[in-house]
């Protein structure tokens, strides 16, 4: 199956070219294996504050170096490198990887996991996630040099922050080609970091440079932009939050840093200059008509990795209800290495909280020591069987950690649920309880899109929040009910016996506008017995952005199940109002249980403020929408899935993508890349 990862049965050799002596598979090890990391060969870390590195425009960029060593002072061997690049203040940073902070999380608890709550976002803080998101003594203290960088225009560094634009990506290289050449590295160097050091490191790792040998990267994203800053095609409130705190903390710098590099005069040149790095040009996006960054162009595409030309180990962590979980396998297929040399592993977890959890007997290893195993292999050559891991490693939504060679599940078969007007009994609070049926509708009905706002007591405010909002409870997370008030819902009978949805699943909708542009917000639920609705996964798409580029798609058995949206201003398909037209919303991939006597739902909304927001231009041309049910033209859900609770697959031109003869829709609103 193209698009989503897939490879072929695990054969007794090596995987991937022959060629390649990286990784000899033999038998995966299961998601609760342990590696040892050995014991702490250093008692202390001995740390150089405010290093500069100048960059070949002259810019200085601030990085903390940190060596091990005894009581008295660091090694003098030179040690394999590990760097971080940050634009949220070295300096906020330092010591968050403490022993106290690991203390402090397993002093809290955990929740029993059947659902994420705040208690358990507040557990991550024992996973090991803070001493990978800085300076981790995990690694320090266990023979590797450490250097945490300020990017260009953030912290103590000098310059205009311009994330992850082409001269941020040709710093990455300077700082790593300037690493190999001190006395402390022995040219072996690795890249880590969570959410924008991801980012950063997958950025870099793309670029091929010299020593880089192997990446960690924690919730980081396939595109930045499309998934975090125009999800769905629209704005993103939570990136106006982002570019809040980044530019406040760049305002924070080490003033003996910059006495030490003597920067002081370019740094308040540079802050002057830019006091508010790309916050004009963000409002310009959300306030202007038609603005040309609103799309996705050549611009914002020099800011996306070139996954298919990283060759070296990378491990992926990512989240089921993480702001980048789009992006969870989409990143592992891309990469060019061998599974095994590449790892996936994504947790029940928000953006804030990777490795909650981690530890315990059932789960993975902690996250800073899976990461020391991982940096061991390839930087040092020690063979602790970590390439037999997984490769790919989930925990189901619903179920517990499994460990497999292939995503979407090899056993899954493509299913179609059709959208009916009939009411299912389940959704009373819903706008318009309706049903999910294996069997097409019989009869024609317009359900109209409320217009009222949706309620902030749901997960898309959990997944903007990055977490936080779980401490306010579970309709803040794992049960949508209160959001589902203002759109219009599916829902299927309850199921007889288990059945697992696994991979990307694909809306179908039939539908008619009254304005010139309408939005779409896609939830899919798991629906419980004492009818809470806990969130599976999530779409969005803006109805003038709907064309699909078939040749990027993800296609089963002639299913459409994960539909590629160009979003650039050449694949704009306009929206005539009164006129209906068929739309496909690419909903993230999960894999998630779906227990006998649950239900499977699906909720249609026209918004899902804190997570999207329209534009004024957008607003502007909005009016009402409606969902057509039309045996003409079936509206239906399309999903990969395993269980016996489900009929046989549908045969014949049931297996056809398009809705209708093609004489009904106009030539601008066929499917076009």
């Amino acid at each position: 199956m193209s698009g989503i990862p897939e490879r072929p049965q695990r054969p007794t050799g090596r995987i991937g070219e022959v060629t390649d002596p990286r990784v000899e598979r033999l038998n995966a090890l299961p998601p609760n294996a342990r590696f040892d990391i050995g014991a702490q060969l250093y008692e202390r870390m001995h740390w150089t504050r405010n290093v500069g590195i100048r960059m070949s425009d002259g810019v200085v960029l601030s990085a903390d170096l940190v060596l091990p060593g005894d009581r008295a002072k660091p090694v003098t061997e030179p040690l394999p490198t590990v760097i971080n690049f940050t634009p949220y203040n070295k300096i906020f940073q330092r010591g968050s990887g403490g022993a106290w902070v690991r203390a402090l999380g397993e002093r809290i608890g955990g929740s029993d996991r059947s659902h994420f709550t705040g208690r358990d976002l507040l557990h991550a803080l024992a996973g090991g996630a803070p001493a990978a998101l800085s300076v981790s003594p995990t690694l320090v203290r266990r023979g590797y040099a450490y250097l945490m960088v300020d990017v260009r225009g953030t912290g103590t560094s000098t310059g205009t922050w311009d994330f992850f634009s082409p001269t941020e990506q040709r710093d990455y290289a300077e700082v790593l080609q300037w690493a190999r050449q001190q006395p402390w590295c022995n040219g072996k160097l690795a890249l880590t970091g969570i959410s924008y050091g991801a980012l950063a490191s997958l950025l870099t790792a793309g670029l091929q440079p010299d020593g880089l040998a192997a990446v960690f990267a924690i919730e980081g994203g396939e595109d930045a932009v499309r998934e975090l800053g125009l999800p769905g095609g629209v704005p993103s409130p939570l990136v106006a939050v982002w570019l809040g705190a980044v530019n406040l903390l760049k305002w924070f710098p080490s003033l003996s840093g910059l006495r030490r590099t003597g920067a002081w005069r370019e740094y308040l040149r540079d802050r002057i200059s830019s006091p508010a790095s790309w916050m004009r040009h963000a409002a310009q996006i959300a306030l202007m008509a038609d603005h040309p960054d609103i799309l996705l162009n050549a611009m914002w595409a020099s800011r996306v990795a070139r996954l298919d030309k990283i060759t070296i180990p990378t491990w992926i962590h990512g989240g089921w209800h993480d702001v980048y979980s789009r992006s969870n396998f989409r990143i592992y297929q891309r990469i060019a290495t061998p599974p095994g040399a590449k790892q996936v592993v994504v947790d029940d977890c928000y953006h804030l909280a990777p490795g909650s959890g981690f530890g315990a007997p059932d789960a993975p290893q902690y996250l800073d020591e899976l990461q020391c195993a991982w940096f061991d292999r390839w930087l040092k050559g020690i063979r602790n069987n970590i390439e037999y891991y997984g490769p790919i490693t989930v925990r189901r939504l619903g179920g517990g950690w499994l460990s497999c060679d292939q995503y979407p599940d090899p056993a899954a078969r493509v299913r179609r649920l059709y959208l009916s007007a009939d009411a299912s009994g389940s959704a009373p609070h819903a706008h318009v309880d309706g049903a999910l049926s294996f069997d097409p509708p019989d009869r024609v009905a317009r359900l109209p899109v409320p217009t009222r706002r949706p309620s902030i007591r749901s997960n898309n405010t959990a997944v903007s929040a990055i977490g936080l909002a779980t401490l306010l409870g579970r309709t803040f997370g794992s049960d949508d009910r209160h959001a589902e008030a203002s759109a219009v819902t599916f829902t299927t009978e309850p199921f007889d016996a288990d059945v697992v949805v696994s991979g990307p699943l694909n809306l179908h909708l039939w539908v008619k506008a009254e304005g010139e542009e309408a939005f779409w917000s896609v939830t899919v639920t798991d629906v419980e017995p004492d009818g809470a609705s806990a969130p599976v996964s999530r779409g969005a798409l803006l109805s003038s952005l709907r064309a699909v580029d078939e040749t990027a798609s993800t296609y089963v058995d002639g299913e459409l199940l994960a539909a590629e949206h160009p979003m650039t201003a050449e694949s704009v398909l306009p929206v005539v109002p009164g006129r209906p037209f068929d739309i496909d919303i690419d909903i993230n991939a999960t894999d998630a249980v779906i227990r006998a006597g649950h239900r499977l739902r699906v909720a249609v909304g026209r918004g899902g403020f804190p997570r999207y927001s329209l534009s004024r231009s957008q607003r502007r041309k909005s009016r009402g929408q409606a969902i057509i049910i039309d045996p003409a033209h079936p509206s239906y859900l399309s999903f990969l899935a395993v269980g016996e609770a489900l009929p046989r697959r549908f045969t014949g031109a049931d297996t056809m993508t398009g809705v209708g003869d093609e004489t009904d829709r106009s030539d601008e609103e066929k499917r076009r890349p």
